[in-house]
């Protein structure tokens, strides 16, 4: 299957304080992002907080989101864990949901020589009823996808692309396998104008959760080729997640996703709450940047 360039939303999810899904705060969540013209949603990624989400919690997210989403666009799932078993759990978990693949990260406690990650991927595609994607993520799980696994693995008729942001891969993979039914997914939020003038045209980052309308304008202006108003928007969403880090990144993205109206708490349950000061600096960011 072939998707479409443009942006593509690392939906974040919105619990309350005991971990239970926000139903209609997701569900608004996922039609801002429609309404803003997102290419395509990864549900549970990093930004999705998936590796934290309690396993009852698990099922009744994607069916949710699945039901809301309604084959309007596609939709991933993270399925990262730390074990083959656990893998094929969450896949279980699924049911028969309406989505269009799973997405999978080396297992992030110990790393993975070549060999292992091999096997890793292609036990999983090979159980799956989903495709699945790769997710190049080594700063979280210390083992990088390399060229040399591709090359074991983009054969596989169950594995169909990789989200990465090694742009080095992305063009290897291209001149390589030009004709491979295998698709990659740009993650290097910098450079999405510079990508999407060299070719590299669908862009995925859990940026565009928080910032829709500048994620639209942005690829509007790519599409028109114009990439110096491109990169004005481009620019916007950098100084807001620069401003998000440096008042603690995911607190701050709850606070972010508070102020468009998506109730919940978007962060990991042992984070420490930002103060007053940062909450009107990401307020004031928002503002500048409009969002809000």
């Amino acid at each position: 299957m072939k998707f479409e360039n443009g942006f593509y939303t690392a939906l974040g999810t919105p619990l309350d304080e005991n971990g239970n899904l926000v139903e209609s705060s997701l569900r608004k969540h996922i039609n801002q992002q429609i309404d803003a013209g997102a290419s395509g949603l990864l549900l549970m990624g990093s930004m999705g907080i998936e590796a934290y989400i309690k396993n009852s919690s698990y099922a009744n997210i994607v069916r949710v989101a699945a039901d809301e989403v309604s084959g309007r666009l596609p939709l991933f799932v993270g399925i990262m864990d730390n074990s083959i078993v656990k893998v094929k759990e969450k896949i279980e978990l699924l049911g028969n949901a309406r989505i269009d693949g799973v997405v999978l990260t080396t297992p992030y406690y110990a790393t993975l020589d070549t060999a292992q990650m091999i096997n890793w991927f292609t036990s999983i595609a090979d159980f799956s009823p989903y495709p699945l994607y790769l997710y190049d993520l080594a700063v979280v799980t210390k083992t990088k996808i390399t060229l040399a696994v591709i090359d074991k693995v983009i054969n596989h008729p169950n594995i169909k692309g990789i989200k990465t942001a090694d742009w080095e891969m992305i063009q290897a993979i291209g001149r390589k396998y030009p004709e491979a039914e295998f698709e990659c997914f740009y993650s290097g939020l910098d450079s999405f104008d510079y990508a999407n003038m060299m070719g590299i045209g669908k862009n995925l980052d859990g940026m565009f959760s928080c910032t829709p309308k500048n994620g639209r304008k942005m690829f509007d202006a790519i599409s028109a080729k114009d990439y110096t108003t491109a990169r004005k928007y481009l620019d916007n969403i950098l100084l807001m997640r620069n401003t998000m880090i440096a008042h603690g990144l995911m607190y701050s993205f709850t606070h972010c996703m508070n102020l468009l109206g998506c109730d919940g708490n978007f962060h990991q349950d042992y984070c420490i709450p930002i103060s007053e000061e940062s909450k009107k600096a990401l307020s004031d960011t928002m503002k500048r940047i409009g969002e809000i």
